[in-house]
């Protein structure tokens, strides 16, 4: 119930285990910058070290490890640090990642992202609030910072509104956005291209390939799509379960205050307008998309006798192309584009959140560079093969995924950062585990990561916007500590943990495709 009682404490509790041991890690760039020297240095000393590992073939090949710190190691690093080692580096990675960026800037920055998460969550029925808002939480990861800044003070104002604790929505929103963060119903999302194209090139860098375990090529983009829109449904339903027969009757008896709601919670004059633009840039968008596909992008025989399919090559485009268009529709009805130059901005403003992107790549893209032409990389991953198979764990490739994914969950409790962790651990464990068992391919390694980081995203204090929920939840509980939203939050990283790894064993097992 509402109250005005509760003491206005700086809700400052000792800080966690987890909050230390985190603070005491380096940020990523740091670590990577670390690991370049320290791989320099180990070069030189291992330098004519000879190893056989099998190839993309099966055969095995002889690999020999070069010494860096030889006057052509030396002029190899600098000689292609920036372009090949970087730029150029997966096949133009980076390049991609920022133009998905630019189509994603136009939606969000229109405000369209935004109207669609206040639009949806004002019309939610009481008795469909914990399951829509998780849901509505996954959805908006697409919008990066939206689901943190609208749909969870949103969710706390509604349930406030309907006389109930507001500290119960915000949590269900909140597991939605950020544990949810790698399950959506819309294929080559920002994260899926993240995830997929360095996947690739983690494979194909020591001769792993980049298929299925039946040989059917992978698209980096799409190649979890099925298992992730599974998995949409699948959180939406745990995670309303959770709301409702935990979190719910925990904290429904307690007091909170009363709060005014924020102005820019409710829809603005112009939004449905703007929202109607937005379907007819949508139609035009899905018009055009098929006349690309059945036109110019249309599938054909290739001179080799195989398939070439140009528009599933380039989804990605299509998809940043159906998101500029419904963004300038909306933003062109609601007149926050009113010239050239303010479509402009909007994409500027997306490209300024990529600076941290930009130097985390720089550094993260020449460390795995030298690792592959040294020879180091091969011979970490031909290590922790042996390794594993010393343990016999070759035999039991559901073991290996489990583990895999307990491992990432405990990590992401200390280091924040899909991107930067996915840069530390792809490139051992994609070809690591396809080297103990070739039923690991690229796709499943990096399946288990996205659901083992995701789901404890909720309870680490290393989580970026942690600290910003905290703070909303603290409007309505004033004397709310870190450990406090930890207790709130960890039934939703357990629940989604056992039953999202539950779900990918079984696409495993099956032998299902996990995408297209």
């Amino acid at each position: 119930m509402p109250s005005n009682e509760i003491p206005e404490t700086a809700g400052q509790s000792s800080r966690s285990v987890f909050e230390r041991v985190g603070l005491a890690i380096p940020d990523p760039v740091v670590i990577f910058i670390v690991l370049y020297i320290l791989s320099t240095v180990i070069s030189s000393f291992l330098a004519g070290t000879s190893f056989s590992a099998p190839s993309a073939s099966g055969e095995p090949t002889t690999h020999t490890i070069q010494n860096m710190l030889s006057y052509d190691g030396i002029y190899w690093m600098f000689q292609h640090a920036i372009l090949q080692n970087w730029l150029a580096f997966g096949g133009g990675i980076l390049g991609v990642i920022l133009v998905v960026m630019l189509g994603i800037g136009i939606a969000e920055e229109s405000g369209l992202l935004a109207t669609l998460i206040k639009k949806v969550g004002l019309q939610i029925h009481e008795r469909w609030l914990p399951v829509l808002l998780v849901f509505l939480g996954i959805m908006s990861s697409l919008a990066s910072d939206a689901g943190y800044l609208i749909l969870v003070p949103l969710a706390g104002m509604l349930y406030a509104g309907i006389g109930k604790n507001p500290i119960i929505g915000m949590a269900a929103a909140f597991a939605g956005v950020s544990a949810g963060f790698s399950a959506n119903l819309i294929p080559a999302t920002p994260i899926d291209v993240i995830i997929g194209m360095n996947t690739r090139m983690f494979a194909e860098q020591q001769g792993v390939p980049f298929t299925r375990a039946n040989g059917t090529p992978l698209q980096p983009a799409t190649m979890h799509y099925w298992f992730i829109v599974v998995s949409t449904f699948l959180l939406t339903l745990c995670g309303g379960l959770v709301t409702r027969f935990i979190v719910e009757r925990k904290w429904r008896d307690k007091s909170w205050k009363e709060q005014e709601a924020p102005s820019d919670i409710s829809l603005a004059s112009g939004d449905n307008d703007g929202l109607k633009w937005a379907l007819v840039g949508l139609l035009l968008s899905v018009v055009l998309i098929i006349w690309l596909i059945q036109g110019p992008l249309a599938a054909f025989q290739g001179p080799d006798g195989k398939q070439v399919v140009p528009w599933l090559n380039n989804v990605i485009l299509l998809i940043t192309l159906a998101f500029g268009i419904c963004g300038l529709f909306y933003g062109k009805a609601t007149r926050r584009f009113v010239k050239s130059m303010d479509v402009v901005r909007a994409m500027s403003k997306q490209m300024d959140t990529m600076g941290y992107i930009l130097v985390l790549t720089f550094f993260c893209y020449n460390f795995l560079s030298l690792l592959n032409h040294s020879g180091l990389g091969s011979w970490i991953t031909w290590l922790g093969a042996q390794g594993l198979q010393a343990l016999g764990l070759q035999s039991w490739p559901v073991g290996l995924l489990i583990g895999f994914i307990l491992t990432t969950a405990f990590i992401n409790l200390f280091v924040g950062g899909l991107t930067s962790k996915w840069m530390l651990l792809g490139p051992i464990f994609v070809p690591m585990l396809y080297r103990v068992n070739p039923a690991m391919t690229p796709d499943i390694v990096s399946a288990a990561f996205r659901v083992a980081d995701s789901s404890t995203n909720i309870v680490t204090p290393m989580m970026t916007y942690a600290g910003v929920v905290l703070s909303f939840m603290r409007r309505y509980r004033p004397d709310l500590s870190p450990g406090d939203l930890i207790g709130i939050m960890w039934p939703y990283a357990a629940v989604f943990l056992v039953f999202w790894t539950a779900l990918l064993s079984l696409f495993f097992v099956m032998g299902w495709p996990l995408g297209f």
